[in-house]
């Protein structure tokens, strides 16, 4: 491990540093820095809320099997469930 850590699995040295620095000293665009903005894409066009919700540990296995099952994420399983479950009847 280096005396700073890591960073993106990289480990962060006296090396790294001087081309962080170097690239900095070059200047940023920032306009390709906002383009390029990482995170999460959006569910909806609107705002999304986050609801906790506890599960036993029985029902996470069972959700973990269906994960690796299906390549899902716990979120896509998780949403599929709850608009299933809400279809009008």
């Amino acid at each position: 491990m280096s005396e700073y850590g890591s960073f993106q699995g990289k480990p962060i040295d006296d090396q790294y540093l001087s081309e962080l620095q170097a690239e900095a000293a070059q200047g940023y665009d920032v306009d390709q820095i906002i383009k390029r903005r990482g995170g999460r894409p959006p569910l909806a066009d609107g705002q999304t809320v986050v609801v906790p919700v506890r599960l036993t540990p029985s029902e996470v296995s069972a959700l973990d099997h269906r994960i690796a099952a299906s390549g899902k994420t716990r979120s896509e399983i998780l949403r599929e469930a709850v608009d299933a479950y809400l279809v009008p009847i």
